[in-house]
């Protein structure tokens, strides 16, 4: 079969290859998947360079989530060939064959095609730890969401709004803010360059943000600390600016806020009663058709580089999804 493999560690994509390797053995207690789709996500990225808090060792198959259908699977472990399902296991996603914990998979929601499902798990999952089970996220409150344009921003304001929360979007492209209010209608977009705590300020009254979502890091974890609402929480979800902040405690306590971080996969895997839990409310969101992922582009995975570089170039709106097979 075909599979997306990371032969070695460089500064780019150079050590990443196309590859006809041998199909990968069922486990006991794992599920053997033919891949449908399968998305991009930036930890898939961060690994080709070694600079993801996972390091597996080299030679592995690239690829964090897919959906597709089951081929084999244990008596009793809740699937049977045939059925339709999401997941993943931070790696081998970007191959015609994938094999996982049952524990990692998910029946797919109701009517949803492969490619939604791909594109949704991560980041919903990562959006509703953050937002919901770390941030206490109320109807009526006010969100500030960096990054908006990623796949996990995009999520988080699509979770948000279904959830009755009043969302402010960021993004750090200008030419960026139409798409984003298109897929995402937020109360507003706004570019998060400088000082933008006045602009937060206004579009709140003055109330500023309850939750503050934060996959950049940088200079806009540097302003978000003046966003927060007393007693208010920043959600620390990466740093796609490539600085890790600082930031003095007096600060925080001054200001009465919290700042929580966010590792939604190692929440799961800590208490896995919740993490069942998300799904399945994501799931139920998604059947009822409150929320839906944005998808940048979908690709036969023999075009995986512009899928790669789309995301280097922070050119994205949305989430890549390869097509393997194709």
């Amino acid at each position: 079969m075909q599979a997306l493999v990371v032969e070695r560690l460089t500064g780019d994509v150079s050590g990443v290859a196309l590859a006809d390797v041998a199909e990968p053995g069922r486990g006991a207690g794992e599920v053997k998947v033919r891949v449908a789709a399968a998305s991009l996500n930036f930890p898939d990225l961060l690994m080709t360079r070694g600079e993801y808090q996972f390091k597996p060792e080299v030679p592995f198959t690239s690829g964090l989530e897919f959906a597709g259908e089951v081929l084999e699977a244990d008596p009793g472990s809740g699937f049977a060939p045939g059925d339709r399902v999401m997941g993943g296991n931070k790696t081998g996603a970007f191959a015609e064959i994938a094999c996982v914990p049952a524990g990692k998979l998910s029946v797919m929601p109701t009517g949803m095609d492969f490619a939604a499902a791909a594109a949704m798990g991560a980041a919903y999952a990562t959006a509703f730890t953050g937002l919901v089970e770390l941030g206490g996220l109320q109807e009526g409150q006010w969100m500030l969401v960096h990054g908006a344009s990623g796949g996990v921003g995009l999520a988080a304001c699509d979770l948000a709004r279904a959830l009755g929360a009043r969302v402010i979007a960021t993004t750090g492209s200008p030419a960026k803010a139409a798409r984003i209010a298109a897929l995402a209608c937020p109360e507003a977009v706004i570019v998060a360059e400088g000082r933008f705590r006045e602009e937060v300020a206004r579009l709140t009254g003055g109330a500023l943000a309850d939750i503050v979502f934060d996959p950049v890091g940088g200079d806009v974890f540097d302003e978000s600390t003046r966003c927060v609402a007393f007693g208010g929480k920043l959600v620390v979800v990466g740093f796609t600016s490539g600085r890790i902040a600082e930031v003095s405690t007096n600060i925080p306590l001054i200001k009465g806020f919290s700042i929580v971080g966010l590792r939604a996969g190692e929440y799961a895997r800590r208490f896995p009663e919740r993490g069942a839990a998300i799904t399945r409310a994501i799931t139920h969101l998604a059947e009822a058709g409150a929320i839906f992922p944005a998808i940048d582009r979908i690709l036969p995975l023999s075009r995986w580089r512009e899928g790669f570089d789309a995301m280097v170039r922070r050119e994205l709106v949305g989430k890549v999804v390869f097509v393997p097979g194709a």
